[in-house]
This record gives structure tokens, sequence and C-alpha cells, in this order.
């Protein structure tokens, strides 16, 4: 969707701001040129946004990068070029296939793909650490045969919290998706067991997405999230400017 488009759907939600973070999958499976991004024109037409709509809403400029252990060095060499205010750190692509398509799945039990799928973010976590927040830590549920009719935190506590404390040792945070809202799943990404085990294990830095490619799902459902987050333990979310994490009461 166009950039202005969002923008003023954000504008008709009251947002006080919306980041940008425009997947930039590298090495993407069956079709390479899939999920590459023109990163020039990219900031060029972020920066003319910001400046545009600066006095109605914070416009910020982020990525979202395919993470794959073989491309730590060409995403370390591509984020030493730009100065982005934002940088999530996702798993789209799990060794060479996307969970998105049934032939992740094919000939195996969904309980056996899905730890292959946490198994890999583990992976990433051990080859490279320039990113702000992990995205959508169970995305994987989104696709599976079951989807997440049969997924539970506690089948996957022991990689789950093994995840969770690397990313908390390392400093960084996780987002709160809420597409799962969008997709049917009745939870978002990750579920609300997940978050609270984050915050038991001490993690603070959580930002919120809605997974949004088109103006109608800009903070779609995130009137829900204040209550989940409280549930949780967290009083605050959190907002990144320069790569710097601002801590922002959530909304009553």
């Amino acid at each position: 969707a166009p950039q202005e488009d969002m923008i003023r759907a954000a504008i008709r939600a009251k947002l006080p701001g919306i980041c940008f973070t425009d997947h930039l999958d590298i090495d993407y499976p069956d079709n390479p040129e899939a999920f590459l991004l023109d990163l020039p024109n990219y900031t060029s037409s972020v920066f003319a946004m910001q400046e545009q709509y600066r006095d109605q809403i914070s416009v910020r400029y982020g990525i979202e990068l395919g993470l794959q252990p073989h491309l730590a060095a060409l995403h370390a060499d591509i984020l030493s070029q730009y100065d982005f205010d934002f940088v999530i750190g996702s798993s789209h692509v799990v060794h060479g296939i996307d969970p998105y398509y049934p032939k992740y799945y094919k000939g195996r039990s969904e309980k056996t793909a899905y730890r292959e799928y946490f198994e890999s973010i583990l992976e990433n976590l051990n080859t490279y650490s320039d990113f702000d927040v992990y995205g959508h830590l169970d995305y994987v549920v989104r696709y599976g045969p079951d989807r997440n009719r049969f997924y539970t935190y506690e089948a996957y506590a022991d990689i789950i919290d093994e995840i969770l404390r690397k990313l908390i040792s390392m400093g960084k945070g996780i987002e709160v998706n809420t597409a799962g809202f969008k997709y049917g799943l009745g939870h978002p990404n990750p579920t609300e067991a997940v978050l609270l085990r984050y915050h038991e294990l001490g993690g603070e830095i959580l930002t919120l997405g809605a997974d949004a490619h088109a103006p109608e799902h800009v903070a779609y459902a995130f009137d829900r999230l204040p209550q989940i987050l409280r549930h949780a333990g967290f009083r605050y979310f959190t907002v990144f400017t320069g790569r710097k994490p601002d801590f922002l009461p959530l909304p009553e």
C-alpha cells in the first residue's frame, strides 16, 4: 500500500505515531526478488512523509529484516549505511523454506515443524544481534496444518524460554503482533502465555505492531492490547527513535 494511505489510516485511528518497517528478505527461497527493498527510494519516501505530516503525526523510519544465519554479514553492512529508528529481526525462512507454504510441513508432524521453527530463531540469535526486537515469535502457527489448534506455550516451553532468556541477555525486546487476531487465531503473536513468561523472566522491551500491509489493518485490534499486556504484568510499551528505546505508559 502507498505510505501516504497508511499514514492517513494512522491519523484516522488517532495514533500519535506510525513506524514503517518494510520487509527485506534477502535470499528468499524460489523467488529471491520477492522481498527485496529499494532502500534509497524507501528511505527518501519515508523522509518526505516525515516532513509532509510532521504537524499531524510522528512518522518513524524502520525496517524488518528476514534473518537467516548466512546473511548476518550482509545485514550488518546494510545497517551500517542507514540510520533507522527501529529494526525488527524476524524469522520468515527456516532452512530454505518459508513456513507460509504447505511444503514446510510435508512428511512430518506439525509439532516437529513448529519446533524446527523455534530452533531456527536460536540459530539466528547465535549469529546476529543488530536488531531491536524479534518479531512475531510464533509466526509459524499462522500457517500450520492445524494452525494454533494444538499449539501451546507449554508444549514448547523449553525452547521458547531459551529464546526469551537469550533475547533478554542480549538487551533485545520482542514485538507483540496483533495480526494473530486478523488471521483468526484469537490470540496475538506471540500468545498471552509467552508474553507472561517474557515478563516473568525479566523482559521489559515490548513494541506494538499490527503487521499492517493495508490501511484497514493499521492498529488492528490495538484496543485489546492494554488489557492483555497488563494481565501479563506490563505497564509500559516501547517506541524506538534512532535505535534508542523510550518507555511509554500503556493507555487505560
